[in-house]
């Protein structure tokens, strides 16, 4: 049984830090793909960052670059988001995502499974 749990989110104040987690079991994958995506009320979900099975390769949405860091730690079966200099406009449910990789995944279509997500509301 697939399991991706997100912990971590929560209210904090435009300008602060928050960092998310995602455990991660039973995935199909030799060497998952993974991703976290975020959705704003009434709006899409939209990838925010991607790594790659072996977290040398890192890709971010343009709104967060230089804000948000993603890895992981394959020993644990673990996902983060360091996510830093928080604005109002980041307030979403943050999912994460797991694809077949090794190399990063790029469109949201790419990815098989997905956690239940966590609230970030940022508050101005």
């Amino acid at each position: 049984q697939v399991q991706l749990v997100e912990s971590g989110g929560g209210l904090v104040q435009a300008g602060g830090s928050l960092r998310l987690s995602c455990a991660a079991s039973g995935l199909p994958f030799s060497r998952p793909a993974m991703g976290w995506f975020r959705q704003a009320p009434g709006k899409e979900r939209d990838i925010v960052a991607a790594i790659s099975w072996s977290g040398g390769t890192t890709e971010y949405a343009d709104s967060v670059k230089g804000r948000f860091t993603i890895s992981r730690s394959n020993a644990k079966n673990m996902l983060y988001l360091q996510m830093n200099s928080l604005k109002p406009e980041d307030t979403a449910v943050y999912f994460c995502a797991a694809g077949s990789g090794p190399y990063y995944l790029a469109s949201r279509g790419n990815y098989d499974y997905w956690g239940q997500g966590t609230q970030v509301p940022v508050s101005s």
